[in-house]
């Protein structure tokens, strides 16, 4: 699939930002990967407090994009997983418990993208 506009990519980032945090996930991170790989313009990464929380975070992403006109591409994980990517193209969603979030560590493989304070991201725009 092509790639989409840069300003609409971010704004699809904002959305799950906020999609995620109105479910109560923590530690929103997201990296602005588009200067380091062409997988994506945006990692959003996210912990849940339980595999319950994950797939209630998964649903309501799913939910707030898919009404915005954004359909995800592909799921790895399913209900249970403690960890669930979900592929929007520019934008790549990850949730995860606790325990796999610090044993897969994300922010450190991808240290290279540019960090973006998740709370000044949802506020702009």
């Amino acid at each position: 699939m092509e790639k989409m506009d840069r300003r609409e990519a971010e704004q699809m980032a904002r959305m799950t930002c906020r999609a995620l945090e109105a479910k109560k996930a923590v530690d929103i991170k997201v990296i602005d990967i588009h200067e380091v790989s062409v997988l994506a313009d945006y990692f959003i990464i996210s912990t849940a407090k339980n595999s319950n929380q994950v797939q209630a975070l998964v649903d309501h992403v799913d939910e707030t994009l898919g009404r915005a006109g954004h359909a995800v591409r592909h799921v790895e994980g399913d209900r249970g997983s403690s960890w669930v990517l979900m592929d929007f193209g520019d934008v790549i969603v990850h949730i995860f418990d606790e325990e796999n979030r610090l044993f897969y560590d994300l922010e450190r493989i991808w240290r290279d993208g540019k960090i973006v304070d998740a709370q000044s991201f949802m506020d702009e725009g």
